[in-house]
């Protein structure tokens, strides 16, 4: 009996409310690398990979996001595939960031999550607010991808391999290739 009334003395104390105002402190600032991995890589280079890795990321993740677009804006007779279209390529996009982020994070680098720091780092031009036709969604994105894949793969051509690029560039190519197909361009 005594346990009984020592557990409602202290649900008394307990407060269901959050705490606001809480600041932890900071595990890794943006644009280091963590030291205590085990890897062969010097400093130098993960810093640079991490660097370019999180542009890329901010670029793929700007297209995942312009794919989701148009999958909520595209209309007319063609609908239903067009809209399963840019869902599928949607999906392929999130595989693609959840691959960069985590090359980020075993390399001992912070990997880009946020919206505004996405948008401010990524290369790729801001669209309008407004819905375009199909074809000129297509293309955009098409140009898009292409163009980033493209300077991440000049820079990589002077760096260590980073295992998972072959992969990112057939995901990527067959998007542009499949876009292009249905597009006809």
């Amino acid at each position: 009996m005594g346990k009984k009334q020592t557990d409602a003395k202290n649900t008394d104390h307990i407060n269901a409310q959050p705490r606001l105002h809480q600041r932890a402190r900071e595990i890794q600032p943006y644009g280091t690398v963590n030291h205590a991995l085990p890897l062969e890589l010097e400093e130098p280079v993960r810093l640079e990979m991490t660097e370019q890795l999180n542009q890329l990321l901010a670029d793929t993740m700007t297209l995942r996001d312009l794919y989701k677009k148009s999958h909520w804006q595209v209309a007319g007779p063609t609908f239903y595939q067009l809209h399963l279209l840019f869902d599928k390529h949607y999906d392929e996009q999130v595989e693609l960031v959840d691959s960069v982020a985590e090359r980020i994070q075993l390399l001992g680098g912070v990997s880009l999550a946020m919206a505004a720091d996405v948008a401010e780092t990524t290369q790729i031009e801001r669209p309008l607010a407004v819905a375009k036709k199909f074809r000129s969604s297509c293309h955009d994105y098409s140009m898009r991808t292409n163009l980033s894949l493209a300077k991440f793969e000049s820079w990589r051509a002077g760096h260590p391999p980073l295992g998972m690029t072959v992969r990112m560039t057939s995901l990527s190519a067959r998007c542009c290739a499949e876009m292009s197909f249905r597009c006809g361009f």
